[in-house]
């Protein structure tokens, strides 16, 4: 089982891609490194950076350097400064060959708040028409073009792979600074108003017969309903798949179909550009995230159960691409096991598998509990473990990531 570290490109920069390169094979005792090529916003604490504590990433923009030919269509790269005062991935790429290391390119394809904002008609659109800027519409042929272009383009640096996140759609919740709700209208209009009706959803939905403008009309009603008195499931977390499927008259469900075939396709569009490069291309589920993020305490079915929220099918994904990659945010180690043997069954040997892990606070504890989470991992067959993130955690982390692995 081959092993990496998430990593930011300000954190190579700033450290020195050797030094960090050499600190994490030699402290961390891991194969790889896994950096950011396309990261969202966001504001992080680095215990240990010695150029800054507390940073506001440059947020939707992409950390390498872009072939402004390869982006024939109309959206185009916001490039970072970093990018474009330091080319970190071809210094990474000669560095890790140097030292016999691996590669990735951590790629967010989708929530990019700076090019939803830039191009708003390639942007999510709910049912009232609304603009969601923080994500961009995986049904959108000007973003479905982009999104292979990306992947393509940075594999100009002879990576290993591309580990993609966020190529799906997300929940309402999913995406904005100071997000407020101060009405319950509970789980089942919460999740239509996260859906996605803009014209090229609905474009895909009627070529499968999908009565599409009823759908969103039916959903817009549901919606200004529940807004307006407290609908029947309001004091509630979750809604279940079968009772969504269900609503006007089945038509949803078929809708949800659409939603999880536009993400197979586009995932599969990508691992053919990947491939034709050299690479590998995984598709990160972030389902584990959303159920173990805050705590690393998840409850209930395991984590692929509610893939079907974000337009996911494993099923789908797994004959589309390389390798899956479950995001494991998970104290307990039986925990761990249960969600990925769920995945397993739904892989199914179509592609391989891999895990993302969090070796410190709330899902880790000590070298014991990552050593026994591991073993699960490679009793299970997995081919690789990434371990979020060196940036965020203390250098002694690393240790505790050299411990476990020993052991």
């Amino acid at each position: 089982m081959r092993t990496s570290v998430f990593a930011f490109a300000t954190d190579l920069h700033d450290e020195g891609t050797g030094p960090v390169l050499d600190t994490v094979a030699e402290r961390g005792g891991v194969d790889g490194i896994t950096v950011a090529a396309s990261y969202h916003h966001g504001r992080d604490i680095f215990p240990h950076n010695p150029v800054r504590k507390v940073h506001f990433l440059e947020g939707g923009a992409v950390f390498f350097r872009p072939d402004a030919a390869a982006f024939a269509g109309r959206i185009q790269p916001h490039i970072s400064a970093l990018a474009q005062e330091h080319d970190v991935f071809a210094d990474a790429r000669q560095q890790t060959e140097h030292r016999s290391m691996e590669l990735h390119a951590w790629t967010v394809f989708l929530h990019n708040t700076t090019l939803g904002t830039r191009y708003p008609d390639c942007a999510v659109r709910n049912a009232f028409d609304d603009i969601y800027v923080t994500d961009l519409c995986p049904a959108n042929p000007e973003v479905r073009q982009y999104a292979v272009t990306l992947a393509a383009d940075v594999m100009r640096y002879g990576l290993d792979g591309v580990l993609a996140e966020s190529l799906h759609y997300h929940p309402l919740e999913h995406g904005f600074h100071h997000e407020r709700y101060f009405v319950d209208f509970g789980p089942t209009a919460r999740f239509l108003l996260g859906l996605c009706f803009c014209q090229h959803c609905l474009n895909r939905a009627s070529v499968r017969g999908i009565d599409a403008d009823g759908v969103k009309v039916d959903a817009r009603q549901q919606i200004q309903q529940a807004f307006d008195e407290p609908p029947h499931d309001a004091g509630e977390i979750e809604v279940s798949e079968e009772v969504l499927r269900s609503l006007f008259g089945g038509a949803l469900g078929e809708y949800l179909d659409m939603r999880a075939d536009a993400v197979s396709t586009l995932a599969s569009e990508i691992a053919e550009a990947v491939d034709a490069r050299g690479g590998r291309f995984t598709f990160m589920d972030l389902s584990g995230a959303v159920k173990g993020y805050a705590t690393g305490r998840p409850q209930g079915a395991p984590a692929p159960s509610i893939a079907w929220r974000l337009g996911v099918d494993i099923g789908q994904l797994a004959e589309a691409c390389h390798a899956i990659q479950a995001i494991g945010y998970a104290y307990d180690p039986e925990r761990l096991q249960l969600d990925l043997a769920a995945y397993l069954d739904l892989i199914d040997d179509n592609a391989d598998f891999s895990v993302a892990m969090r070796p410190m606070d709330p899902d880790c504890d000590s070298s014991e509990n990552l050593a026994a989470k591991l073993a699960t991992c490679r009793e299970m067959g997995l081919i690789r473990a990434d371990f979020y993130h060196y940036g965020f955690m203390r250098l002694s982390t690393l240790d505790r990531i050299h411990a476990a692995l020993a052991g």
